[in-house]
C-alpha cells in the first residue's frame, strides 16, 4: 500500500464514521477556548472541563483575568497539572490579550505564539478550532498515531516534523478534521499502552498492524520515535 493510498483510506474512513470531530475541551468562545487549551497541556480534556466552569465564573473575560492574581487563579486550577506556572501564564496571558490585542484572540501562529504558556501546538490548535485554518498541532496521540499507522517517517522524530509531513499529505480543508480524527483515534482506540487493535476499523489501513499481530505492539513501539 502506497502512503497516498494510506491517506485516502483513511480520509474515507472517518469522513464517514466521525465526519465532524470536534475538541472535547468545553467553551463557548475564542477566550474560553485559549484558556482551557493552555490548561490542558500535559493534562487530560476530562480533568479541565472539571475545572474551568469555576474558572470562567470568576474570570468571566480576558479583562477579569488579567486583574486576578496569580494566587487567585492557582486556588481554582491547583488540582491540575502544574498550577503554579499556568496560573502565571494565564494572568499574563489575560493581559496581554488586553493591552497588545484589543481584547480579541489572534488568527496567526506568530501572534498566538507571542501570548504566555502558548507554544505551537496551542497556537495550531486555537488557529484550527476557531479560525478553521489549516493547521496541525501535534500531540503525544497525534504523534503515536501518525507512525503507528504509516503516514509520517520514522525521520519524523519531533512534533514539528511530524506536523509538516501531516499538513504536506492531508488536504487544507481536511487538516483541521485529521487534527482532531488522529487525537480521538488515539485517545480511544490506538492507546500507548494497550491499543485496541481488535476494535479498530482501520487495521488493514495499519502500517504497524502485521507486525503487532507478529511480535506485540511493544516491539513495535520500541522501534518507532518518541514524543520529546
Amino acid at each position: 500500500m502506497t502512503k497516498k493510498e494510506r491517506y485516502a483510506g483513511i480520509i474515507e474512513y472517518f469522513s464517514e464514521h466521525q465526519p465532524n470531530p470536534e475538541t472535547e475541551l468545553q467553551y463557548t468562545n475564542p477566550f474560553e477556548l485559549i484558556v482551557a487549551v493552555v490548561l490542558s497541556a500535559q493534562c487530560t480534556d476530562k480533568r479541565v472541563n472539571m475545572v474551568t466552569p469555576y474558572l470562567f465564573d470568576a474570570y468571566p473575560n480576558a479583562n477579569a483575568l488579567a486583574a486576578a492574581t496569580q494566587e487567585d487563579v492557582f486556588q481554582i486550577i491547583r488540582s491540575i497539572s502544574y498550577p503554579n506556572n499556568k496560573a502565571k501564564h494565564l494572568v499574563g496571558l489575560g493581559r496581554m490579550l488586553i493591552d497588545e490585542f484589543n481584547d480579541v484572540v489572534p488568527g496567526t501562529i506568530e501572534e498566538l505564539v507571542k501570548l504566555p504558556g502558548v507554544g505551537r501546538k496551542t497556537a495550531n490548535v486555537i488557529a484550527s478550532v476557531i479560525h478553521n485554518l489549516p493547521t496541525m498541532a501535534v500531540d503525544t496521540h497525534v504523534f503515536r498515531v501518525s507512525h503507528r499507522l504509516g503516514l509520517v517517517s520514522l525521520k519524523a522524530k519531533t512534533p514539528l516534523t511530524v506536523e509538516k509531513e501531516l499538513v504536506k499529505e492531508f488536504s487544507d480543508d481536511i487538516i483541521p478534521k485529521a487534527h482532531h480524527w488522529l487525537i480521538l483515534h488515539g485517545r480511544y482506540t490506538c492507546l500507548a499502552r494497550t491499543p485496541k487493535c481488535e476494535a479498530c476499523g482501520i487495521t488493514a489501513l495499519c502500517k504497524s498492524y502485521p507486525k503487532i499481530q507478529k511480535y506485540g505492539h511493544k516491539a513495535v513501539d520500541e522501534k518507532l520515535p518518541k514524543i520529546g
